[in-house]
């Protein structure tokens, strides 16, 4: 089957949140960073948010596969979230997100896109082409572990 992915609209906000609360990623010690968060429409409508669904269902229906978030606001484009649903890892789904990600970024005239991971996905990052660029301390009691701060090139 394959994947679309398309602007997300307001009546996907409590899918989103679902997929954010239900993230292994984020279980044990990094759940504290998920707990309570929540993606509402009025996110959805200021920010650019994308989801990668199903192609097969019909558009905006069918399963998200995951999403992602990008912040055009200056000074620099920050991807605020990625997520890909548990059952879809490991069949491309973030990369897939990554590039569109950065073709919107590029889009809007940006040369870069910040980008502060989740520790265990920095690889993930660095092999989309990321180079590491600081660290994002600590902001307790959310995040209570820094964090790896990279910039990814919006060109390949």
């Amino acid at each position: 089957m394959g994947v679309a992915i398309r602007r997300a609209v307001a009546r996907d906000a409590k899918r989103l949140t679902a997929l954010v609360g239900s993230s292994r990623a984020y279980e044990g010690r990094y759940a504290s960073a998920v707990e309570g968060y929540r993606v509402g429409p009025d996110y959805i409508e200021a920010h650019q948010v994308h989801v990668a669904t199903e192609a097969a269902r019909p558009p905006g229906g069918g399963r998200i596969l995951g999403f992602y978030a990008l912040l055009l606001t200056p000074p620099e484009p920050e991807l605020d979230l990625m997520f890909v649903a548990d059952r879809a890892q490991g069949r491309g789904i973030g990369r897939l997100l990554a590039r569109h990600m950065l073709r919107t970024a590029r889009a809007a005239g940006a040369e870069r896109v910040r980008v502060v991971s989740h520790p265990p996905a920095e690889g993930f990052y660095t092999a989309m082409g990321a180079t590491r660029t600081g660290t994002d301390l600590a902001h307790p009691p959310a995040v209570p572990w820094d964090r790896p701060e990279l910039t990814l090139p919006t060109t390949p």
